[in-house]
């Protein structure tokens, strides 16, 4: 894989049997807000509670693209459900390194939305994204205490690779980290199944 080749691109709406994967408009600025900004939604990432002031800047800058290089850095994608056309939470698919083709995936889910399958089917939608672009290798890092995205990664297949025991003072307290990954011919033969 070349290292200028590797990039994540949503120039268009992508659709899965519930949900469509899309790029953040500024019109999904009070539906962002709904979710980013409860504390239960921010406790186990690396953000506080988003205000609606720090939502329309990232909606005018980071969030507003639709391709990302590992320059770049990211890629954040709404997932907005097919029937109802509410914006429901978000993916982020991120770009860690063009040289050994590694990436990370993360997910945000309003609480309302939770325990439907919906947060599964978008982070299969985005894996097959960053698979498809050429990544070799993506990872998810989480918070050992939040128990629905560690059982989120069992079902999409990712391995259980470490525990960082209080690797980080999180939000005033020692957290330990939990890292899955899986590796692109995993996901092949996941995705054949």
């Amino acid at each position: 894989m070349s290292e200028r080749g590797l990039a994540l691109s949503l120039e268009r709406p992508l659709r899965t049997g519930r949900l469509v994967l899309r790029g953040f408009e500024p019109a999904d600025a009070e539906a962002i807000h709904a979710y980013r900004s409860l504390p239960e939604v921010a406790r186990y990432v690396p953000f506080a509670p988003m205000d609606q002031a720090l939502i329309a800047e990232r909606l005018a800058g980071p969030w507003a693209r639709r391709r990302a290089t590992v320059e770049d850095g990211f890629l954040v994608v709404g997932i907005e459900r097919l029937d109802t056309g509410e914006l429901i939470g978000d993916l982020t698919l991120m770009l860690t390194s063009a040289e050994h083709c590694g990436g990370e995936i993360g997910w945000l889910l309003h609480p309302a939305h939770g325990g439907h399958g919906y947060a599964t089917e978008a982070a299969r939608a985005g894996l097959d994204l960053m698979f498809d672009a050429g990544v070799h290798r993506v990872t998810a890092r989480v918070d050992a205490r939040n128990t629905a995205s560690l059982r989120l990664c069992e079902r999409l297949g990712m391995r259980r690779e470490a525990v960082l025991v209080e690797n980080e003072w999180f939000k005033g307290e020692w957290s330990n980290e939990v890292d899955y990954a899986l590796l692109d011919r995993e996901w092949a033969g996941l995705s054949a199944r």
